[in-house]
C-alpha cells in the first residue's frame, strides 16, 4: 500500500469518529418518564414552571438549594432541586430546560436554562443560564 492511501484511510477513520462522537453526545430533550428510566444518566428537561406550587429557597438556612417544580413537555411533574441560589426573575420564565439526573423521586439539576421576556428587546424573549455551586453536592 503507498502511503498517501494509508493516510486517507487514517484521514477516513478520524472523520468517522469525530462525526459518531458528535451525533452520540448531541442531546435531545427528555421526559421525566425517561429520566426515571436511567436514574444515573444525565438528561436535558424542557418544561414549564409549575406557579401554583411553592418555589422553595431560603438562604439563611442553605443558601445554596433551590427547589420548585416543573412540568415537562409530556405533563409529567416533579419537584427539581437545583444546587444553588434561586436564579433572579425565575418566577416570569416562561419555558424553562434544565439538566441532571433522577434521584429517586426528584430531579436534581446541574444547570437550568431558562426562556424569559425581556422588558429591554421590544417583548423578545432572553436566555439565560445558570449552573449549580461546584462544592456542594445534594
Amino acid at each position: 500500500m503507498k502511503k498517501t492511501h494509508i493516510i486517507a484511510i487514517v484521514l477516513i477513520a478520524v472523520a468517522i469518529g469525530t462525526i459518531l462522537s458528535t451525533f452520540l453526545d448531541s442531546s435531545t430533550y427528555a421526559s421525566f418518564t425517561e429520566a426515571m428510566e436511567a436514574p444515573g444518566k444525565e438528561f436535558h428537561v424542557a418544561g414549564k414552571l409549575n406557579k401554583v406550587k411553592e418555589l422553595s429557597y431560603n438562604p439563611e438556612q442553605n443558601a445554596n438549594l433551590f427547589s420548585f417544580y416543573l412540568v415537562d413537555n409530556e405533563g409529567m411533574e416533579k419537584k427539581v432541586l437545583f444546587n444553588g441560589s434561586k436564579p433572579q426573575d425565575f418566577e416570569r420564565s416562561e419555558s424553562v430546560v434544565i439538566t441532571g439526573k433522577m434521584k429517586g423521586e426528584e430531579f436534581i439539576a446541574d444547570k437550568i436554562l431558562m426562556k424569559c421576556p425581556s422588558k429591554y428587546n421590544d417583548g423578545k424573549e432572553e436566555l439565560q443560564e445558570f449552573k449549580s455551586a461546584p462544592s456542594a453536592s445534594l
